[in-house]
């Protein structure tokens, strides 16, 4: 596409697909707005580049300039950004259209997308069910056919966790490789942006264009963007590891028989398939569970009704003004995890919960880059060990809607690159499988995926 009538007819035409889109309650920018910006952007967008007329939404936590950037909170309502995102940046310039933004649970504080004060997202398939979380806004708008594509943000499995449940592509990218500027902070250690699309090539060409280094961003690493692999013929040469860690007896039937598929199909491709084991993968979800709130807690204390949030009034004091602001402005999960990570980091319990985790974080790293050691490529594994859960089956129990995230949160762990895609669904819902690479080896994950997507039909039953 390089003709400006076809960009505006591309901007046009997103613009209605995500008015039809709104029963979802994943768009979160009002239709009249986001049609006004998405025809202003498509007459200024730039011919050469690679995503032109491309329209891309945005998650509510990544800064943008045309829209309000609220992280899905309270205490943001009608927050608009002075500066965005690199990586939205980035997609400008090749551009693509920024499509609005897509709710998410709480400054990306959960699993389904339930966690907002604007409303729970409704799965594509099942509006009685979750599309996951954090980035379920952006996961419904693709699996919805809204937009091709969208940016997602990951702390512990957040881009694929819903990309898996909505039955799309998502890629969440080595620590380091994409920028952070402009993503707010939630766990700085494990944060990501990351893509999903409709296809593993629409996530692997915009993750390509967002990609690369960044003066504004310390943890961005000095390495160019990343270039895309061809569609291999076959997957001779790979050797991929199966770890049983992931397998466990209490797996969904259905998940397996899926995985199962997908490992016989490895091994009709001409790759190596081996068993693995990462003995330290049972205390991920607990490790996690401690990091991450220790550095909410941390980043969320900017939160104060000084520098950002509203001022309540009757505050007779810098105290009570902390108070009124954040027990008015943030929700309960958000409360939760504070509270949680302010335990952990405090005198006397320091050494004892947050040292430990960070001492298991190493181990859990030292299983991967043991495995990857010993010839391994890629590491296969489901991405969730169920399908979509019914909308408020596990908003009671924090615990139960923790582990759904059980098989993800290692690779933020490890600072590794990830990746889930559609491999068939159970009762017309999708299930995701998942490959873990070694550090800033993307294209490998993206040879394995086009291998799979190529030949496993994704609205199999299991």
């Amino acid at each position: 596409m390089s003709d400006p009538s076809e960009a505006l007819a591309s901007a046009k035409a997103a613009a209605d697909r995500l008015v039809k889109a709104k029963r979802l309650n994943a768009c979160l920018t009002a239709p009249k707005d986001l049609r006004k910006s998405l025809l202003a952007q498509a007459q200024g967008a730039h011919p050469s580049g690679v995503l032109y007329g491309m329209p891309v939404a945005v998650k509510d936590n990544i800064c943008t300039l045309e829209f309000t950037t609220t992280c899905g909170s309270k205490i943001l309502e009608g927050y608009r950004s002075p500066y965005e995102a690199t990586a939205v940046a980035k997609l400008r310039a090749a551009g693509a259209l920024i499509a609005g933004k897509s709710n998410c649970d709480e400054f990306a504080m959960g699993s389904s997308t339930e966690h907002s004060v604007y409303g729970r997202t409704l799965h594509p398939f099942d509006k009685a069910r979750v599309p996951g979380g954090s980035s379920g806004g952006s996961a419904a708008l693709v699996a919805a056919g809204a937009v091709p594509a969208a940016l997602g943000s990951e702390t512990g499995g957040s881009v694929r966790q819903p990309a898996s449940f909505c039955g799309v592509v998502g890629i969440k990218p080595t620590y380091g490789r994409v920028s952070r500027y402009g993503l707010v902070a939630f766990g700085s250690s494990l944060d990501q942006i990351g893509v999903l699309g409709r296809s593993v090539h629409d996530a692997a060409r915009v993750l390509s264009v967002i990609s690369g280094r960044d003066p504004k961003d310390s943890t961005c690493e000095d390495r160019d963007p990343l270039r895309l692999p061809t569609v291999p013929e076959s997957l001779q040469g790979f050797v991929i590891g199966i770890p049983k860690e992931y397998f466990p007896p209490d797996l969904d039937p259905a998940v397996r028989r899926a995985c199962d598929r997908v490992i016989r199909l490895f091994r009709e491709q001409g790759a190596a398939v081996r068993e693995v084991s990462l003995p330290h993968t049972p205390y991920a979800v607990a490790t996690y569970y401690i990091i991450a709130p220790a550095e909410a807690s941390s980043n969320l204390a900017r939160y104060d009704g000084a520098r950002y949030g509203p001022r309540f009034d009757g505050a007779v004091d810098v105290r009570a003004l902390y108070r009124a602001t954040r027990g008015q402005g943030f929700g309960a999960e958000v409360r939760r995890r504070i509270l949680v990570g302010t335990y952990v980091l405090s005198s006397g319990y320091y050494d004892a919960y947050y040292r430990k985790a960070q001492q298991m974080r190493a181990l859990i790293a030292q299983d991967f880059r043991t495995a990857f050691d010993r010839g391994v490529d890629l590491l296969f594994t489901p991405t969730t060990p169920t399908a979509a859960f019914k909308a408020g089956e596990k908003l009671a129990d924090p615990v139960a809607m923790y582990l759904s995230d059980i098989f993800t949160v290692t690779a933020n762990l490890a600072g590794l690159p990830a990746l889930s895609l559609p491999i068939g669904r159970i009762k017309g819902l999708p299930i995701g499988g998942q490959f873990i690479g070694q550090a800033f080896l993307e294209d490998e994950l993206i040879e394995a995926a086009y291998a799979v997507e190529r030949v496993v039909p994704a609205t199999t039953e299991a």
